[in-house]
């Protein structure tokens, strides 16, 4: 009997990462999932059929030793540091946590000789503001610590696949949401916020940070596909916007969670949610990884944030 493929998933204990196990729970391969010393014991305990590893992927020689373990056939590199507006007071940790380890792990690949399948997400905040939608091609002005430590991540995976031979792409993605994220983010933000007032843990007002921007907004569940198929079918050292070709205003996303509010609320502007720079609209083009992969966005936004909401509703 052929054994099963493995695959790796940095990151494991995440927001995309545990979606992503999630859907390879459906595909015929082991999965084996890399988290954080210290981090993710709780979503561990979700996912007994996951091969689990601690690991610090800053640790340069332990990355090494688990990868070339493992020999994964594919590697979704999700670990790192997601947050553009705390990246202003932790430049140094953002850095790390997304250009280093990235280049630990593209590095293991390459020092084990294996044809490991990796992809690599990056973000859409790598891009110079346009009012238009962004393609692939579009210049790169990175404004924020975040970006930068991208910006540095998708010149590894290029340095990887063109010099190392490593199949690695870059899955540049847009604004994704979904049950789990983190409510440092506007709409998973709002979304507790609403199911705490339902619950009657907090007054009936929502606070809320700038909502004059407009961004590509995509369900996670459909940001994890993308992932899969470029995993499976993108080109190494090809960079893809990962987006749903459709821009939301922040205020109409408020409004549509509000009018799903089992009371009634207000909301007010908490200058503390406020970033330094924030770019008013980020709209992404996503033809090159439908026309080169077939994946496309297909969950709704009503029923995304009806499905986050009612993550928050449990949790209250």
């Amino acid at each position: 009997m052929t054994a099963l493929p493995t695959v790796l998933v940095t990151g494991a204990a995440g927001f995309a990462g545990s979606h992503l196990l999630d859907l390879l729970a459906g595909d015929p391969v082991c999965v084996a999932g890399l988290r954080k010393p210290g981090v993710g014991a709780a979503t561990q305990a979700l996912y007994p059929g996951v091969t689990w590893l601690e690991v610090d992927l800053l640790d340069r020689d332990a990355t090494r030793r688990a990868i070339g373990e493992l020999a994964p056939a594919a590697i979704y590199h999700l670990a790192g540091s997601p947050h553009v507006g705390q990246s202003w007071r932790a430049a140094a940790e953002t850095l790390s946590a997304n250009a280093m380890a990235t280049h630990h792990v593209l590095d293991a690949v390459r020092a084990e000789g294996l044809r490991s399948r990796v992809v690599v997400p990056s973000s859409a905040y790598v891009y110079r503001p346009a009012d238009r939608a962004l393609t692939e091609d579009d210049a790169i002005e990175a404004a924020n610590p975040y970006a930068i430590s991208k910006v540095a991540t998708e010149l590894a995976v290029v340095k990887a696949a063109e010099e190392d031979g490593v199949p690695a792409v870059v899955a540049r993605a847009f604004n994704h949401t979904g049950p789990r994220q983190d409510p440092s983010f506007f709409v998973p933000g709002v979304a507790r916020q609403v199911a705490a007032i339902e619950a009657g843990r907090a007054e009936p007002v929502i606070r809320v940070g700038n909502l004059a921007t407009r961004r590509d907004l995509t369900d996670v569940r459909d940001t994890v596909r993308a992932y899969r198929a470029l995993a499976e079918r993108g080109l190494p050292g090809r960079v893809y916007n990962v987006c749903s070709g459709r821009a939301y205003w922040m205020r109409d996303l408020l409004d549509l969670l509000v009018g799903l509010a089992r009371v009634r609320v207000t909301v007010e502007v908490d200058a503390a949610r406020l970033r330094p720079n924030d770019t008013p609209l980020l709209l992404g083009d996503p033809s090159r990884i439908r026309g080169e992969t077939g994946w496309e966005a297909g969950v709704p936004i009503e029923r995304t944030l009806q499905d986050l909401l009612d993550f928050w509703r449990r949790a209250a």
